[in-house]
This record gives C-alpha cells, structure tokens and sequence, in this order.
C-alpha cells in the first residue's frame, strides 16, 4: 500500500479540498479493486464497484483514520459516489475543520 493511502499519515486538514479526498478515495479503490486508478469513475456509485457493506465500513474506517475525524459508517450509502462524498466531505471539513 502507497503512503497515500496509509491511515497512519493523516491528511493536511488545512488544505482539505474535494479533489484530495476523491483523489484518496479513487486511490483506495484502485488498490483494493487491483485496477488502474484512471479506472475509476468517481460518478459511478459504490455498490456498482461490487463493495459489499463490510468493504464499505472497513472503507469509512481507512477514510476517517486519514482524515482524523469521526466519520458514520453509512456514509457511503448517504453519498454513494466518490464524487458527491468528496464533495460532502470538504464542505464539512471548510465550515468545521
């Protein structure tokens, strides 16, 4: 696993953007998925990438450990793709973080 992707380095909240934590999100998923990351399709919701709901929490948890936050393991379901969840995700971290 890349240094990207390890939970133990924590993303640089200060300059948390969507784009970041897509491009993190993208990554995770072309690692666990074996894929090229350009195969990734950040408007495609999870469920068609095949995660069942324990890749989904086992995901959430990975997201929050790099984000440092607290994150509702129903996440993924509330903004199924990595598009609208990157997006969720910077919006909260600009008016909390």
């Amino acid at each position: 696993m890349s240094n990207q992707l390890d939970p133990k380095k924590h993303a640089p909240q200060e300059h948390l953007t969507a784009a970041k934590i897509q491009s993190w999100i993208v990554s995770y998923l072309a690692d666990l998925l074996e894929v090229d990351s350009d195969e990734i399709n950040v408007a495609i919701p999870f469920d068609r990438y095949g995660l069942d709901s324990s890749v989904a929490v086992g995901m959430t948890g990975d997201l929050e450990d790099w984000l440092g936050k607290e994150l509702d393991p129903t996440l993924l379901y509330d903004y199924p793709t990595i598009e609208v969840l990157a997006q969720h995700l910077a919006e909260e971290f600009s008016v909390k973080g």
